[in-house]
């Protein structure tokens, strides 16, 4: 493979060009993190909202009628 010189303003706009990239994977790496946190959120509630739910039906002494989630 023939070694190829690059010009210092081409070496130097890659390299931002990389740090810009770096920097946009690294915000994208956090929204994923956070989204990931918002998913469990988001379970926990549907846990909790089922758990009111059977809560109030019982407390007026009737039976919810239950449907099985997918997943």
């Amino acid at each position: 493979m023939e070694r190829k010189d690059v010009p210092d303003r081409q070496l130097d706009a890659l390299l931002e060009r990389l740090d810009r990239i770096a920097a946009q994977l690294e915000r994208i790496d956090a929204r994923l993190e956070a989204s990931e946190g918002l998913l469990q959120v988001s379970r926990e509630l549907r846990a909790l909202n089922d758990s009111l739910n059977a809560v109030a039906y019982a407390a007026l002494g009737q039976s919810p009628q239950v449907r099985r989630r997918a997943g």
